[in-house]
Order: structure tokens, then sequence, then C-alpha cells
């Protein structure tokens, strides 16, 4: 069965999701219909990106992914499709690609679906339903785009290293409250070289080892790990670690190995 995943910023209280929905079942009543989630804050594409990024690669290939953030039309908005790791995505060229592939897609086209007048502030249920729906059904990117190899980037902010210290920042709270840093477990590893470790961020707490998972120390005790994302995370066991050590987007953490 085809599948399209929705991520959009459309929330629950409004029928702008039911609408799309709606939209969808229309042009493809056999579809999938997969919410990954409609609760992303208005406009916030890093957050998309992130959780995207982290879940997709769990879907069945040939999976449309239908991304929601920032569709209102403009001249400079553009409106692409593409296929990566035999994925495909529907969404605005806003910076958001760039944030959720490590490598060049496939392929890239750029939609040419005309407008419906009676959607004209609503294309998310319009154009970027036409096209994904037509993905689903195992149409080709070629036959609804111009083919095209750029796309908007945006850069995530990088730590910044040197051989006995990693700097690096809070990128994204999950809904635990755990805290998710934008240091990856490859590059923890590479500078740590088998070294002891203190991880130092707000308030003087460290944090001197590496739990594989939550309950490994007692509860309401603080902890880092790598998550699923393969992000360092900052947590605490049955706690909410964001609020109680007062950790929030774009912090930063120091991870000082010994020398």
């Amino acid at each position: 069965m085809a599948i399209i995943t929705l991520t959009t910023d459309l929330g629950y209280k409004d029928f702008y999701q039911a609408a799309l929905k709606g939209s969808i079942l229309n042009t493809l009543p056999n579809v999938n219909i997969i919410d990954i989630t409609h609760e992303i804050q208005a406009f916030n594409i890093s957050r998309a990106a992130f959780i995207l990024k982290n879940c997709f690669n769990y879907f069945p290939k040939g999976t449309v992914h239908l991304i929601g953030i920032d569709t209102v039309y403009s001249a400079n908005n553009k409106y692409l499709a593409l296929k990566y790791k035999d994925h495909f995505f529907v969404g605005s060229d806003n910076g958001i690609f760039s944030l959720i592939f490590d490598e060049t897609p496939e392929e890239i086209v750029e939609i040419d679906i005309m407008q419906d007048l009676k959607f004209l502030h609503f294309p998310l249920a319009d154009i970027f339903v036409k096209a994904a729906c037509h993905l689903a059904s195992g149409g080709k990117l070629s036959e609804i785009g111009i083919s095209t190899q750029e796309i908007e980037e945006r850069m995530n902010l990088h730590p910044v290293i040197d051989k006995n210290q990693i700097k690096g920042s809070v990128i994204f709270i999950d809904s635990f409250e755990n805290v998710v840093t934008n240091v990856t477990k490859d590059l923890f590893t590479k500078v740590q070289n088998g070294r002891r470790f203190t991880l130092s961020f707000k308030r003087n707490e460290t944090i001197n080892q590496l739990s594989w998972h939550y309950d490994e120390v007692p509860d309401g005790e603080k902890l880092c790990l790598f998550g699923i994302s393969d992000h360092l995370e900052i947590a605490i066991n049955k706690g909410k670690a964001s609020g109680l050590l007062g950790l929030y987007i774009n912090d930063i953490i120091r991870i000082e190995f010994q020398s």
C-alpha cells in the first residue's frame, strides 16, 4: 500500500490538518496516511528537519514524505520534489532539505503543477497533495517538475573542537525534556580517543561517564548517553532534564577530555 507521511506546523486545533488529509484521500483513496507530527512550532524548519531526519529511514522505501512547513505562496518560494535513499520528499525550498540530507539527493525537480485558485492560500492541500499522490502512485518526478540541482542551503551550528575539548550546543528538546546536543557519536569517539571526559553545562553541573540506558542511574539522577539519533543527550532518569537543569535550545555545553 502507498504511504504518505505528514510533517507540518498545522496543529490539531483548526481544520487545516483535516482538510489536508481529505484532499489526499480524494486524490488517492487507498493511500496510508501517517502523521509524523503536526506540532512543529510555526515555521520552525530546524525542528521539523531534525524529527524527519531521524525517522524517515524507518519507513519502507518508496514512502512519500510531505513537509508542510512554510508553504504559503510567494514569488521567492519554490516547491520541490526529491528522491533521496529511495524515499520521496515534497516541500518548500526553504533550507529544510539541506538539514535533512547528508548527501546529494538522487533526483530533484522544481514542481510545475498549476495552482488551483480555490486553494491560493493553501497550496499544501493542492500542489503538494497532487505531487505527493502522483509519487505515491508510482509516478515519475520528471512528470511533475523541471529538473534542478539547486536547493536552498541552511547550516546548523557545528561544534567547536580541539584535541582536548568539544564545545557544543543544544539543538533539540524532546517531549520527555531530554536535551539533545549537536555532538554526534562519531565526533565524540574521534576526539575522545579512549580518554576520560567531563561534560559540563549550566549551574556548574557535570557528568563524567556515558550510560547505555536511562535507568542505569537512580530515579532523578542526571546522565548522558547517545540516543537513537546518535547525538549526545543529557537526561534525568524519570525526570525532565531541560526544566530541572535549565538547559534550552542554543545553550552551550562543554566536553573536556583528559590531556
